[in-house]
């Protein structure tokens, strides 16, 4: 079986690593609402995907949409841009295409070298 996705990684790798601190952003801004004003908070992440032709990359589109409670209401914002990424075996997601090993040998060469 092959290795899962490294969430981490995959977050980081979205627009660059700025969707992560995007993120990071509005779980500080809901949880310090939520703790200062007693009331609920609401961070969502979408992630749409949508294959990119015919090849073996997908178009992933990241909205961040989130909600902080503040003295007399809500705050809101989002956010929403695309990322294209390479799924490897398994479906592993991954910004740059996996390596293969050297598909022949000096050997198995197809073209043989002049004697």
């Amino acid at each position: 079986m092959s290795t899962p996705t490294n969430t981490a990684e995959f977050l980081e790798e979205l627009n660059g690593g700025a969707f992560a601190s995007q993120v990071g952003h509005a779980l500080s801004e809901v949880a310090a609402g939520v703790v200062d004003h007693g009331k609920a908070g609401k961070v969502t992440i979408i992630l749409d995907f949508s294959r990119v032709g015919e090849s073996s990359q997908v178009k992933i589109k990241h909205k961040l949409e989130y909600k902080a409670p503040t003295k007399r209401g809500t705050r809101s914002e989002n956010t929403s841009l695309d990322t294209p990424m390479h799924v490897g075996s398994g479906g592993k997601l991954s910004l740059f295409p996996e390596k293969h090993d050297q598909l022949f040998t000096r050997e198995e060469a197809p073209v043989h070298p002049r004697s």
